[in-house]
């Protein structure tokens, strides 16, 4: 009894000396709310405001230059659609909540997007944007087409504005486009901004359904599949097995798609340091405090500077891409599977060594085979 009681006390030691092994504190004694306040109040209604003014300006553009189809006016909403989009990327990554309730990514940014169903919608004037099924053809991406892919001048785009047989469908169409953008951000902000907020903050526990392990999952998912695999891995052919320019983000503007992929990055890697959106030299509780408070470390090196270090390598791995990712990928492709696969690193340390530090479980089915 007493050899197996010391070979068993022996065995437990060095499991303990390991690197990947538990150590340090417990992951239940970490003050879990505290993150959500600072995710909550510093990062997602921030967020969210900031993205409501730039949908509110971009309704307000498209109302102007429907009224008004003048070249200056279309410049004019060119510019309030990639500053919302842009600002789109910080929000994007939130789908708990009302966002969940409304599929509220799903309506603003599938791509690529639907132009025969677009034209279609235009023509018969007949459409209810509210539909699952018109999801491919509305949001970011709709417009995209509508600014930029309905011709290739300037001057030929205002056409379809002004003289086209369907003129005043196109502008209806863009219009209603903008305001459907904008009335989905205003629901969701509102819904943070009231009851949720603290339905949310007080859901501190450590349960599958609470906040911060829904949270964490959601973040998780959207860099595994929205920002890795939609910006970088599906137009670069990586699950197809060949190359999908078309497929790419803001495919009709051109130069637009690294811009967004840049601005995604950013703002996944501010949130996994809890980086305040309007204070950037600010931060506070964030999954990085957590594994530090967990000291938590994986082949000698802390976790949380190996993430960290690899959204860094990621980005230096896409400095080097053409700002317009469909051009990028039919001259050197090669690039861009580069970039996917410094990406594809964090999806594990994230996924499998932050999870299991944290006691959290996956709660989405991966079928994408990585």
């Amino acid at each position: 009894m007493k050899k197996f009681s010391l070979l068993l006390l022996t065995v437990l030691l060095i499991w303990s000396c390991t690197d990947n092994g538990p150590s340090g504190p417990d992951a239940d004694d970490f003050d879990r709310e505290a993150i959500l306040v600072n995710w909550a109040d510093n990062i997602i209604i921030p967020s969210f405001t900031n993205f409501s003014e730039g949908t509110r300006q971009l309704h307000a553009d498209a109302t102007t230059f429907s009224e008004f189809p003048t070249e200056n006016n279309l410049l004019t909403l060119r510019t309030s659609w990639e500053s919302a989009y842009l600002a789109f990327q910080s929000v994007s990554m939130f789908e708990m909540g009302k966002p969940m309730e409304l599929r509220y990514r799903d309506n603003l940014n599938i791509y690529p997007t639907d132009t025969t169903e677009i034209e279609n919608n235009i023509e018969s004037g007949s459409y209810n944007l509210e539909l699952p099924s018109l999801n491919n053809s509305q949001g970011f991406p709709a417009l995209d087409y509508m600014l930029y892919g309905l011709a290739e001048s300037n001057t030929e785009v205002l056409t379809y504005y002004t003289t086209h047989p369907d003129a005043e469908n196109f502008r209806i169409y863009l219009t209603d486009l903008t305001s459907r953008i904008d009335s989905l951000t205003n629901l969701v902000l509102n819904d943070w901004t009231s009851d949720y907020r603290d339905e949310f903050v007080s859901n501190s526990g450590n349960g599958a359904n609470s906040s911060l392990d829904m949270m964490v999952n959601d973040y998780i998912y959207y860099y595994e599949k929205h920002l890795r695999a939609g910006k970088i891995g599906i137009p670069a052919g990586v699950f197809s097995g060949s190359p999908l320019s078309t497929h790419v983000e803001a495919y009709y503007s051109g130069d637009f798609s690294k811009e967004l992929f840049n601005a995604s990055l950013d703002a996944t890697q501010n949130f996994f340091n809890g980086v305040y959106v309007n204070q950037p030299n600010q931060n506070a509780e964030s999954l990085h405090s957590y594994l530090e408070y967990l000291q938590t470390m994986k082949d000698g090196t802390d976790l949380a500077t190996l993430i960290n270090d690899q959204f860094d390598a990621a980005r230096e791995e896409a400095s080097s891409l053409s700002q317009n990712f469909a051009a990028q990928i039919e001259s050197n492709n090669t690039a861009m599977l580069s970039t996917y696969d410094e990406l594809q690193m964090n999806v594990v340390y994230m996924k499998v060594d932050m999870l299991q530090a944290l006691n959290i479980n996956v709660d989405y089915v991966d079928a994408d085979g990585d």
